[in-house]
């Protein structure tokens, strides 16, 4: 089984890491992985996304124009994604910050105030770990303790006082789902 998922929104919002903790987490499962970053021309405050697939097979082409799942962090990415998502696919949107509706009805979708949770569990930086949590529970992509090992991994060293932190938002978001 193949899965093609976009994660977008804004620098700063931790969009990288999330992709990266999937990838980590997918390897770690012994599956095949690719992610790919796209970043705005402004380093905080601008646009950025990341394309990671998560196979059983070998990837044929790491490139995803047209996602099943996605993590939506803020609206300009829902108006960038939302159309390009496959028919039944699984939009799961930062509530806290996207108020827009979701036009397509063919579409799963799974509103959750991230940044409102993030801020109850102590740190408004977890928001990106609250939606993962949340992804990784609905679909079962990876186990929620593969990611919360992978965090050593992608985290750097003097980050590493925020697994703790981190692990919590992840749990969060699963019992959410």
């Amino acid at each position: 089984m193949e899965h093609r998922i976009i994660m977008a929104g804004f620098g700063g919002q931790g969009i990288m890491v999330m992709g990266s903790m999937l990838t980590y987490a997918a390897m770690k499962e012994g599956k095949e992985t690719s992610w790919i970053p796209s970043y705005g021309v402004e380093q905080r405050g601008g646009t950025a996304n990341c394309s990671v697939v998560v196979s059983d097979e070998i990837i044929a082409a790491p490139i995803v124009d047209n996602p099943d799942m996605a993590i939506i962090m803020n609206r300009p990415s829902l108006d960038k994604f939302e159309p390009r998502m496959v028919k039944n696919g699984l939009l799961l949107i930062n509530d806290s910050i996207v108020e827009r509706e979701v036009e397509r009805d063919d579409l799963e979708v799974i509103r959750i105030k991230a940044n409102d949770i993030a801020i109850e569990l102590g740190n408004k930086r977890i928001a990106n770990m609250v939606m993962l949590g949340a992804l990784t529970k609905k679909t079962g992509i990876v186990k929620i303790e593969t990611l919360k090992n992978s965090l050593k991994d992608v985290l750097s060293k003097r980050r590493h006082d925020l697994i703790g932190i981190n692990q919590k938002a992840l749990d969060k978001g699963a019992d959410l789902v």
